[in-house]
């Protein structure tokens, strides 16, 4: 922990920060109010001074996870609260609050959500400035409110502003902060703006000036909710997912894909079901799904040429900017033996839809070129093969022709899935060995995995 000269003097070199930027911004938006500036800084200065205490016996106990994003859409970091409440710590979970957390977390008392808002801005440099200040300020005082934590586990990218300000408030409180750090910041920024953007040189300039003193490989692993789902579960799912007559479901009692007696209670699966493709996304610049619906078209025109092949049913989950325009291509395309759908699942139901599909779809191109998919964790946590379009260091993952295929382009993967389907519903072509190839290869899952890596660094820590 800092020494109270040197606390008060970072206190009070960041309150004159505060002053010098709200006095920039007020000049640049034309309100002259230095007044009001200095003594809000001011204020913020009193309110630092007054939340400092030393950590406790019970603050070794309690770890802050912080994500700047949507914490329903963060199931990573979902994982470590769970994991760390498992082992007795209480979990203050820090985030946006717009898609709701699994229910595991919700009903986890160790578990505590303090929701954080989004400050929207524009894409001009002075409006993202503003957003990053007025981010820094709310971030700040909900931290500060917080009671003294022993860690303060936050997840990267986004790293800015989190990392200042979480590396501030551990500073003044003397807790360890643990950043997990699976990309780069400024590769994803680049997407958007451009790699010779001023913020994006900005964001490099800070990766090259950070300082790791300790790092743990955490690789993904899939957690136990990801796995095969049984029939019943399955026709379940199907039958609460799908409105009627829609691709999903065809009469009262079955679905397009199962079919229910009611005789006895039994389930089975239709012997001319159609394929379920499943790929999951944020929408954004990072995933090309223009790819995959050119590979679907040209699937089509395989069947329309006589090919024997399923039908095929293409679902597409998750929330993001770029979904309306795909919405939009999606609707303009002309199909006839191939449905999409873009659903928004709960948490819950995910490892369900991906336990009850055929084939699994990445469309995932690391920014940076390091960072694995989760998503295909998660889909060979249910035995699921996966056609992934290839990047450096995929093959880590996914090893071509043993537990799914890597393309390159739309072409290669139109020509996958007609190779993968064409002996569609048998489990005796290439789709089902890759299963029976996932089935025998089963590793390590989520919780023995940060048992093994990430426990015995927070027993380290706390023995400093």
């Amino acid at each position: 922990m800092a020494t109270c000269g040197s606390t008060v003097a970072l206190l009070a070199g960041f309150a004159a920060f505060l002053a010098v930027a709200a006095w920039c911004f007020s000049a640049s938006s034309g309100v002259s109010c230095p007044g009001v500036c200095l003594a809000a800084a001011a204020g913020l200065l009193s309110m630092f001074l007054r939340r400092l205490r030393l950590r406790d016996a019970a603050s070794e106990r309690r770890v802050c996870v912080l994500v700047l994003g949507d914490i329903g859409r963060s199931p990573r970091m979902q994982y470590h609260a769970l994991s760390l409440s498992k082992h007795g710590y209480q979990v203050t979970f820090v985030g946006f609050l717009d898609s709701k957390p699994h229910q595991d977390v919700l009903s986890e008392d160790k578990i505590r959500i303090v929701p954080i808002s989004e400050v929207k801005a524009g894409p001009r440099l002075l409006a993202y400035l503003t957003k990053t200040l007025l981010q820094s300020l709310q971030l700040l005082w909900v931290l500060l409110s917080l009671e003294p934590q022993a860690h303060i586990l936050m997840q990267n990218p986004p790293g800015l502003p989190g990392i200042a300000v979480a590396w501030l408030v551990c500073v003044l409180r003397g807790s360890e902060l643990i950043i997990d750090w699976h990309n780069y910041g400024y590769t994803i920024m680049a997407l958007s703006l451009g790699a010779s953007h001023p913020l994006v040189r900005l964001a490099k300039w800070s990766l090259s000036r950070c300082v790791v003193c300790r790092a743990t490989t955490v690789y993904d692993r899939p957690a136990a909710i990801f796995r095969e789902t049984p029939l019943d579960l399955k026709h379940r799912l199907f039958a609460r997912l799908a409105p009627p007559r829609s691709a999903l479901r065809s009469l009262s009692d079955s679905t397009a894909f199962t079919v229910y007696n009611p005789g006895d209670g039994g389930v089975a699966l239709r012997s001319e079901r159609p394929a379920l493709l499943v790929s999951s996304t944020s929408w954004t610049e990072d995933e090309d799904f223009s790819i995959l619906l050119k590979a679907l078209e040209d699937y089509e025109g395989f069947i329309r040429g006589g090919a024997p092949l399923p039908a095929l049913v293409c679902v597409i989950t998750g929330k993001g900017p770029q979904k309306e325009h795909y919405q939009k291509l999606i609707a303009a395309m002309s199909l006839e033996h191939v449905t999409i759908c873009t659903p928004w699942l709960e948490a819950e139901d995910y490892p369900l839809l991906l336990g009850s599909a055929d084939l699994g779809v990445c469309l995932h191109k690391s920014s940076s070129g390091l960072d694995l998919p989760m998503k295909v964790v998660d889909m060979f946590g249910c035995c699921l093969p996966v056609c992934a379009i290839h990047f450096h260091c995929l093959q880590e993952l996914v090893q071509h022709e043993e537990n799914g295929l890597i393309f390159r382009d739309s072409a290669e993967l139109a020509e996958q899935l007609q190779s993968l389907l064409s002996e569609f519903p048998s489990s005796d072509g290439r789709l089902g060995a890759f299963r029976r190839n996932l089935r025998a290869s089963r590793g390590q899952r989520w919780d023995d995995n940060w048992d093994q890596k990430v426990l015995p660094l927070l027993d380290a820590l706390r023995q400093r």
